[in-house]
């Protein structure tokens, strides 16, 4: 090195650590300063660089229609800079100021992440230009040669870090090393690689890998699950600038940087940045229907808003509910090249203190005591699956990883989730890390059902095995349509199978409170059911309670309705209908009876979901036996329609209509519209002040889609008093 430059270098060096040499490298954004000149001493006095073989220019085939993004499946990233995917090979043109001589010439690349570059963290990689390439490890060779250019093969290797590196091109003299001055245009982003078979995220199917790397939109099911409701989010990975926000997230993670090219630890630190909690993280969830000074979480029509916003305000971006923590972890995924999905689990547990049960608990009426039950049951809950190996663990436990960005319980200290292997919660093996007790207690808790006798003894009424993750489905690979996947994670309720996984949780530490620690004598002469008929939104409803007394015994039952306003969580906002009947049960038969529901008791304090929440207790008067059942149901909510005008062709304007009925008895006050469609628009808003009883609106707007092919346009509306109003269109582009 120069005298000069190390007194520079002194300058900026960080205080001293006494813990490391060096500090943390864990973030892609900082860069260190390259000598473009390295001296091996004293330079003679004639000395002149310009004696040697120089760099002209570099050519980095980096445009989407060229080599390297075609080969490397990065073509749709809506960026100026070269992208390919790791353990892949791919192409640069060296031009000289003169031809190159292999013999006497002596040239190398260096690649650097970070602001302290070391060869043994992966964050400084130099290659020699060599013979030949192996497979998954880093290299280069000469594969063209004409005049003052050379054309090179590079191959990175199939472990390496993931992020953006900064490239350098070196070249031997007597005197010292002459490299290429900083020159951001030949900076290259290295990706996950599932077409690759040394890398850990490798897929073998192809239409897999279609949909789960490179599809930008997909389908949330949500409702419950007697009512599956669909729709769909835009994940916008390819759109400009959602790269680097992805990027970002590992810096703000403080994820050292010779850890990224693991996507086990990707994966745990991301499902905890992408909630705000505890490190002011991508989005604050909200749960109590108030968005004041935020966007309602029903209104987002997908990721790429909510991620440009936040990597340029570096402020957690307000609101969030579960499926749009689990649709922003998607982009951040399917962005890095890690092949994800979009899950939901209908009749989710959520277990306060992990012992495998919901505890509901009845007073001695036979009414649900809300001040102490603090387990609830979401109606559905969205978490997102990630396809690796896990070298971590013993053989078996790779391909589908559960992993939830939602701030549900804290683990190691921090709201985070995952990744927990999906076989092994299939298998009970809850002993393998991370967080796999969690979710197995999500998909497979039973609901126990006691009441306090006024002498203090708790009696367990029912237990309800078969509730909790009756259906697990996703998006069906190339199409819309619903896959259930239930079944990848827990064998058929009362196989001999299930009751092994079970046995083999509870080894592992699971805690499972067995029937024989309080009584339980489970009633068995007479059964009830409860049905609630569809219903749209505004209208007046019935719910009809059926009990089959299969004695031979005349008895009557004091039947107890409670008709509660829920959060999707299951959580009660209030109790809007109470109903209480004596009904007379004949020997050996059934009879049913009917509650009316009207539209007027339930619209005022409806919350975004329309979703409610029905208990029913009954009293067998003679037996004093207590039957309870819920159930929740969600109502239908109108759509938006999308239409479209004209031609679509790429790079032609083209003009969008969205229209709007209001279902409801009384006027829609501030409402907010969103259109979005990866590839056709960016994101549109528009605000109408009103929209009276009965009648419609009718926005229309132009744009220019920016891709052919078969694009999907995204609708939402939003206001205080409806959510979750969704449309949306698939369009055809035309090349133009």
């Amino acid at each position: 090195m120069s005298e000069t430059m190390s007194t520079n270098e002194e300058k900026k060096r960080p205080p001293l650590n006494g813990r490391r040499a060096l500090p943390a490298n864990n973030s892609n954004d900082e860069e260190n300063e390259v000598p473009e000149m390295e001296a091996f001493g004293l330079l003679p006095r004639g000395f002149n660089p310009k004696d040697y073989l120089r760099v002209v220019d570099i050519h980095m085939f980096k445009e989407p229609h060229e080599i390297n993004k075609q080969q490397h499946h990065t073509d749709k990233y809506y960026s100026p800079k070269l992208i390919v995917r790791r353990g892949q090979p791919f192409q640069i043109q060296i031009d000289f100021n003169r031809p190159y001589k292999p013999e006497t010439d002596q040239i190398w690349l260096e690649y650097l992440i970070g602001r302290y570059p070391q060869q043994n963290k992966g964050t400084y990689i130099p290659i020699l230009v060599g013979n030949a390439l192996k497979p998954g490890e880093w290299g280069a060779k000469i594969t063209h040669k004409e005049n003052n250019s050379i054309r090179l093969t590079i191959m990175s290797s199939a472990t390496c870090i993931v992020g953006k590196f900064r490239l350098y091109i070196a070249v031997w003299t007597p005197f010292g090393i002459l490299r290429t001055h900083r020159n951001s245009a030949t900076d290259t982003y290295i990706l996950f690689n599932p077409w690759c078979q040394q890398d850990a995220v490798y897929l073998d199917d192809e239409k897999e890998r279609e949909e789960y790397v490179l599809n930008d939109v997909g389908i949330v099911f949500h409702g419950n699950i007697n009512d599956i409701k669909l729709r769909s989010w835009s994940y916008g990975q390819f759109e400009e600038n959602i790269l680097d926000a992805c990027l970002f997230l590992m810096d703000k993670a403080e994820l050292e940087l010779s850890g990224r090219g693991n996507p086990v630890k990707i994966c745990r630190v991301a499902s905890a940045v992408i909630n705000s909690r505890d490190d002011n993280g991508v989005i604050a969830g909200s749960w109590d229907n108030a968005y004041t000074y935020g966007v309602a979480p029903s209104a987002w029509t997908g990721s790429v808003d909510i991620l440009l916003e936040y990597y340029s305000s570096k402020q957690p971006v307000r609101y969030g509910q579960c499926w749009v923590f689990a649709g922003v972890f998607n982009t951040f995924l399917r962005c890095l090249g890690i092949p994800a999905r979009l899950v939901t689990n209908y009749s989710s547990a959520h277990d306060n203190n992990a012992n495998l049960q919901l505890d509901f608990f009845l007073d001695h009426e036979g009414k649900l005591d809300t001040k102490i039950t603090k387990d609830s049951v979401w109606n559905y809950h969205c978490w997102n699956e990630a396809w690796m190996t896990r070298p971590d663990l013993p053989v078996g436990f790779g391909g589908w990883q559960v992993v939830d960005g939602t701030p549900q319980e804290t683990s190691d200290g921090m709201y985070r989730c995952g990744p927990a292997s999906v076989q092994a919660i299939k298998h009970g093996h809850v002993c393998y890390q991370f967080d796999a007790p969690f979710v197995y207690a999500e998909v497979n808790s039973d609901i126990v059902y006691s009441r306090r006798e006024k002498n203090g003894t708790q009696v367990i009424e029912k237990i309800d095995t078969t509730h909790v993750g009756q259906l697990i489905v996703t998006k069906e690979v190339g199409g819309d349509g619903m896959m259930e996947i239930t079944e990848e994670y827990k064998f058929q309720e009362g196989s001999e199978e299930e009751r092994l996984a079970l046995e083999t949780a509870v080894m592992y530490g699971i805690k499972k409170q067995s029937a024989q620690d309080t009584t339980y004598q489970p009633q068995t002469d007479v059964d009830m059911e409860f049905q609630a008929q569809k219903a749209v939104l505004g209208s007046d409803f019935k719910v009809t309670i059926t009990f089959r007394n299969k004695s031979h015994n005349c008895y009557t039952a004091t039947t107890y309705l409670s008709g509660n306003i829920v959060f999707y969580t299951g959580v009660t906002k209030n109790e809007f209908k109470k109903h209480s009947f004596s009904a007379k049960l004949e020997p050996s038969s059934s009879s049913s009876f009917d509650v009316v529901i009207k539209s007027s008791e339930y619209l005022s304090d409806l919350l975004d979901q329309a979703s409610f929440h029905f208990f029913v207790t009954a009293r067998i008067n003679e037996t004093g036996k207590i039957l309870a059942t819920q159930k929740a149901t969600v109502l239908e909510i109108p759509t938006l329609r999308i239409k479209t005008q004209g031609e679509m062709v790429a790079g032609k304007e083209m003009s969008v209509t969205v229209e709007f009925t209001n279902p409801l008895k009384q006027t829609l006050e501030n409402v907010t519209l969103r259109l979005e469609g990866p590839g056709v628009l960016r994101t549109m808003k528009k605000e109408f002040r009103q929209i009276p009883a009965n009648s419609t609106l009718i926005w229309e707007l132009k744009c220019i889609p920016k891709q052919p092919g078969l694009r999907k346009l995204i609708a939402s509306l939003n206001c205080g008093a409806l959510r979750h109003v969704y449309g949306e269109l698939n369009v055809q582009i035309q090349k133009p």
